[in-house]
């Protein structure tokens, strides 16, 4: 059996290769078969009278594969795991957004001067008032933030893992959230 495809298809300003035909071989000899007919010869799978046309490489038309699905149940273990570590992700970056911020309004000077102005409002004639600059130093307002924080992971934690709870007896009783997802090819 030989293999009568080309590795590259022709241009069309090319003339076709011929190709080989099969000989017929003399009678008495082995290809023949009883009464002088041709063994069988399967049609070919790729034809060789033809040439292809190059593709466009355009479309007329995107197809869109849309299935509908229903969300039955939502697993409470694994919506904890990532409700505690999307907590977790937002507290870090609550704690960094605040330093942050204090940094830059201690830069400006926003608490020396509302520090002074609160101090002269609130002082006696010993200029003894209420210091701002202490209150809000550093240390205590990433302190304050990070006790937010845990208090946050805790609560959105807690709240995810029930909301995951009620949803899935509402899906019990009325099925579930229907979604249509759509895929472009």
């Amino acid at each position: 059996m030989t293999d009568t495809r080309q590795p590259y298809p022709q241009q069309p300003h090319s003339q076709p290769q011929p190709q080989p035909q099969p000989q017929p071989r003399a009678e008495g000899g082995q290809g023949q078969t009883q009464g002088g007919q041709q063994p069988y010869q399967p049609p070919q799978a790729y034809s060789t009278q033809s040439v292809r046309k190059p593709r466009t490489g355009a479309r007329t038309a995107p197809r869109t594969r849309k299935a509908r699905l229903r969300v039955a149940r939502a697993d409470p273990w694994s919506v904890m795991k990532v409700s505690f570590l999307l907590s977790i992700a937002l507290g870090i970056c609550t704690v960094v957004a605040v330093a942050v911020l204090w940094m830059v309004m201690n830069a400006m000077g926003v608490f020396s001067t509302v520090g002074g102005t609160i101090s002269e409002a609130t002082g006696s004639g010993e200029g003894g008032g209420f210091d701002l600059q202490s209150f809000l130093s550093l240390p205590r307002v990433l302190l304050f933030t990070s006790i937010i924080s845990i208090i946050d992971v805790v609560l959105a934690t807690a709240l995810a893992t029930l909301g995951a709870f009620i949803y899935n007896l509402s899906a019990g009783f009325v099925g579930g959230v229907e979604l249509t997802l759509a895929e472009d090819e």
